[in-house]
């Protein structure tokens, strides 16, 4: 080991220890951790179910499991705890022939979960981190469970009981995303990745079809910034460079995600050649803003790139313990790689997030996304909201779908009605909690007629705390 190496493991468990120390320290939120308590409340216990009411008529297409993962920690300190580091819960309902077959939750098997519940921990090998909590995916067909900054994926059975760490059979060498993005076109994934110990690089990661990854190509940056999400064009890898960075402070003071608003991090946003290296990326300026998610990005014949995405003023400014700032809706960002300016315009300023589109047309010109609906104040913590929207961009509309009072819907995802139908013909499922009832509905919607009364609600009997992403996964 050089010199250089054990200065730096040194200071790191220096620091680690001083985190230890001050969390102790922290108080918790008067009335309680936001993010612990109420519609938050975490789960206690695994279930498989078998029995599951139907309201409605499932489409006879659908076959497949929808997936779902979100926080669900074992054992919280309330003083300390953020939403994003949360323990990590996998959700399962599978659906064949027009029944629901089962639905099954089960956290994935971290070493700390493991030790807490009395289990064995998931086989395989670790890497910063091994607490996965973001999304669910299938990669070369087979299902993993991601987040960003330090795990390696989680690969996940048919029947979420097999879990095993899997850096894509020992393909990927550092961290990975809870956002990649399959090229409908040549079946590549593409994603942009950090760590939270490199504050001086991200990585462009490429896999084959396969499952296999064939790029990892470093690029330089500042302060650590958290890269949430990417998108691609038939040209560019698009990255969101902007003022979310990694702050000593804060790990110092003990808090679970130590990242927060940079006034002194420029904002912008690199086009980078998909076979291209640091030196060819384009950087263009924008506005000091946070983006967590990309709708999708696509080239224009005269060059310009544009870029679809829910937009925030700032993000993390004062050791709240979720998302604390106020977001300005659904935006369209024009790019121009050769004056190298972003024009921002809003498409609807109305507070929303977890835009899905029909991924056949990733990379590609879109006309259709749907996004769930935030309440209009920050602090509400994303429950409030009790619709979600269609967005018809061709024709500037936007429909919206109520589910009612007490009702908070999750992510809706789009699933096509078949492999050759047109852009938004199709299904969009997702979870709907009834806090009334303390029940959640995975509810399918017709995408053709967003606002009519759900075509099938499939019935789970205890309420699913909000949590992130999933994907319906067919057979």
């Amino acid at each position: 080991m050089g010199i250089e190496n054990w200065i730096r493991q040194s200071l790191a468990k220096g620091v680690e220890a001083l985190a230890g120390y001050n969390r102790k320290r922290l108080r918790e939120p008067a009335g309680g951790n936001p993010f612990l308590t109420g519609i938050h409340a975490p789960m206690t216990e695994e279930a498989t179910l078998t029995e599951l009411s139907v309201t409605g008529t499932i489409p006879a297409g659908l076959d497949g499991r929808y997936l779902r993962i979100g926080p669900n920690p074992v054992d919280p300190d309330p003083a300390s705890y953020h939403w994003f580091s949360g323990d990590g819960m996998v959700h399962g309902l599978a659906i064949e022939n027009g029944r629901a077959l089962w639905y099954r939750n089960r956290w994935i098997r971290s070493d700390e979960v493991a030790a807490a519940r009395g289990v064995e921990p998931a086989p395989g090998p670790r890497h910063d981190f091994d607490m996965v909590n973001t999304n669910v995916v299938s990669i070369g067909g087979r299902t993993f469970a991601l987040v960003e900054a330090g795990s390696y994926p989680v690969e996940l059975s048919e029947s979420l009981e097999a879990q095993t760490y899997n850096p894509f059979d020992g393909s990927l060498k550092g961290s990975f995303t809870a956002h990649p993005h399959r090229d409908p076109k040549t079946g590549e994934y593409h994603a942009v990745c950090y760590e939270a110990r490199d504050p001086k690089t991200i990585r462009h990661v490429v896999i084959d079809a396969n499952g296999r990854v064939v790029r990892e190509e470093p690029v330089a940056v500042k302060h650590g910034p958290m890269v949430h999400d990417c998108a691609i064009t038939d040209r560019f890898v698009l990255i969101l460079d902007l003022p979310l960075t990694f702050s000593v402070s804060a790990l110092i003071s003990g808090y679970s995600i130590p990242y927060r608003w940079n006034t002194k991090h420029e904002a912008r946003i690199g086009l980078m050649p998909r076979a291209g290296s640091d030196a060819d990326i384009i950087w263009c300026d924008v506005d000091p803003c946070y983006a967590f998610h990309v709708v999708n990005a696509y080239d224009l014949p005269d060059g310009s790139v544009v870029a679809d995405l829910c937009v925030y003023e700032s993000m993390f400014h004062d050791g709240a313990m979720g998302p604390d700032a106020r977001s300005l809706g659904l935006e369209r960002w024009t790019i121009d790689p050769v004056r190298r300016t972003v024009d921002r315009q809003a498409i609807d300023a109305t507070p929303q997030e977890f835009p899905r589109q029909d991924d056949r047309f990733y990379g590609q010109p879109h006309r259709y996304v749907w996004t769930m609906a935030l309440p209009a104040a920050p602090l509400d913590r994303y429950v409030g909201g009790t619709a979600i929207y269609a967005h018809d961009l061709i024709a500037g509309s936007r429909q919206v779908h109520d589910f009612g009072a007490g009702r908070f819907p999750g992510e809706f995802v789009f699933v096509p009605e078949a492999a050759d139908c047109g852009e938004g013909q199709g299904w969009l499922i997702g979870l709907v909690i009834d806090t009334a009832a303390q029940t959640t509905d995975l509810v399918i919607l017709d995408a053709r007629r967003f606002e009519d009364d759900p075509v099938a609600s499939i019935r789970i009997p205890h309420r699913i705390p909000p949590g992130f992403h999933g994907n319906w996964v067919s057979s």
